[in-house]
């Protein structure tokens, strides 16, 4: 007998899911980022989990380490069609066989929003929003509360390298949760606790407007408990608009702010810095990844720690020992004659950031980069933030766009920025193309890759091939 949606609601009102009520949850889309956290949060809990996915990554491989099955071809026979319920990414097209198959045939369908919403309904909820720095920050936050011994569930939109997974949990019932934007899907969450990092503009695919999109954080802020706290780097333009019994905000080293950095020195890649929260200094915090924007993320997640009572001391060796997010200003080499750096960048303000981030750690040094677009509609949307961005660096070896959910637009390729830009510091280039240039390079001092498509499958090969 299917499950109903009232059946699934009262199974997750309980104080903890158990396998002998929801025996079977199957997935489409389970290879994405955040679809696999929800896939391994029942999974830990003795439920069957199996699932689609397009393609085969490192990614699936560990799931299917873990126990759960997963295949990738859209096939009906391949179905689970005893689950109890079906999590589902709105990045599966419509025509979907499996999806059209379980629509029509009385299956419980819910978005990764939707499960995440019941998941974390009775938690306390620290939820990290943000067009960039979200994975970054909420990894800080979930590991500081790891490290600590405070402890928490987190579920993450990227790879802590700490511990190599996107999820964890623990008896505190405490969830650390990255707030996605996309499809709105945030706005199912409500926080205790929640953090906005940035709000320029970003899938306006689905927004269409600027004006949509910064409603949308607005309508986020509304999501957060009575008396709890809203913590927003200084500048956003809503920031009036926000709804939150306690505002409060961060920067860099603004000292109007309610938290900041000052004392700022950097060495090796690494940096040390004090941090004023509210008057108060902490000395002396390290922390051992790049770019500036990282020690802004690290002030919001030290600022949540503070509000749990969680110690200095804690909190600062929890930074020192944090290694950061796989693709986040990731360290691939790093050596006195060269350094390789791979980051999730797709956005114009990431890609500055980025590059800005790297010329103050290497000053001097050339600085090369490789970045594959994301997304027709955002090459489409952004086309001049991405031809400023990229002319910061010394080179650029620009690849295809990356289409992930979407078909071509006519007149969109990767050509559009070169046509902004000039041809004076990048080439178009293929994959094939890019492994060949990069092996016969001889001055190379400073790599960066870039991009949220499926270019960290060059990473290992280019990594061999300039080495060797």
């Amino acid at each position: 007998m299917k499950k109903t949606i009232n059946d699934i609601e009262k199974y997750f009102e309980k104080s903890s899911i158990d396998s002998n009520e929801l025996r079977s949850i199957y997935f489409l889309g389970i290879g994405g980022i955040g679809m696999s956290a929800i896939a391994r949060y029942f999974n830990s809990r003795g439920i069957k989990v199996s699932g689609y996915d397009k393609t085969e990554t490192i990614l699936t491989k560990q799931l299917q380490d873990e126990g759960i099955s997963v295949h990738y071809e859209d096939s009906i026979a391949l179905v689970d069609q005893q689950a109890d319920f079906v999590v589902y990414t709105p990045a599966i097209p419509s025509d979907h066989q499996e999806y059209t198959f379980l629509n029509e045939n009385g299956y419980v369908l819910l978005k990764r929003s939707e499960v995440l919403a019941l998941i974390t309904k009775s938690s306390f909820n620290i939820c990290v929003a943000g067009t960039h720095g979200k994975t970054t920050t909420s990894s800080m936050v979930a590991h500081i509360l790891r490290h600590s011994g405070y402890g928490c569930n987190a579920f993450l939109g990227g790879i802590a390298s700490n511990y190599n997974t996107n999820f964890w949990s623990h008896t505190n019932n405490v969830c650390v949760i990255e707030a996605d934007e996309y499809d709105r899907s945030f706005l199912k969450l409500n926080p205790d606790i929640a953090i906005i990092t940035a709000m320029d503009p970003d899938h306006l695919d689905i927004y269409e407007t600027k004006k949509n999109f910064s409603d949308a954080f607005v309508s986020f802020s509304e999501k957060i408990k009575k008396d709890g706290l809203l913590i927003c780097k200084e500048g956003l333009e809503r920031f009036k608009d926000f709804h939150c019994s306690e505002k409060v905000t961060y920067d860099l080293s603004k000292e109007t702010t309610d938290a900041y950095a000052k004392n700022i020195t950097s060495i090796n890649g690494s940096y040390q810095f004090d941090v004023m929260i509210a008057g108060i200094e902490m000395e002396k915090v390290k922390l051992n990844m790049g770019g500036l924007h990282n020690i802004e993320n690290a002030i919001a997640a030290i600022f949540v720690a503070k509000k749990l009572g969680i110690s200095d001391v804690k909190i600062k060796e929890a930074i020192a020992f944090f290694k950061g997010v796989k693709r986040r200003f990731e360290y691939v080499i790093k050596s006195d004659q060269l350094v390789m750096i791979d980051d999730y960048a797709h956005h114009p303000s990431e890609l500055e950031a980025l590059i800005k981030g790297v010329r103050g750690l290497f000053p001097g040094k050339k600085c090369s980069l490789v970045f594959q677009p994301h997304l027709y509609s955002r090459t489409r949307d952004f086309v001049e933030g991405f031809a400023y961005a990229l002319s910061l660096a010394d080179e650029v070896f620009l690849l295809p766009i990356y289409p992930a959910r979407e078909k071509p637009i006519k007149g969109i390729s990767s050509e559009l920025i070169v046509e902004k830009m000039g041809m004076e510091k990048v080439v178009l280039v293929s994959k094939e193309e890019l492994l060949e240039l990069l092996k016969n390079k001889k001055n190379t001092e400073v790599l960066i890759m870039a991009g949220a498509g499926d270019i960290d499958s060059l990473v290992t090969p280019i990594k061999n091939s300039i080495i060797n």
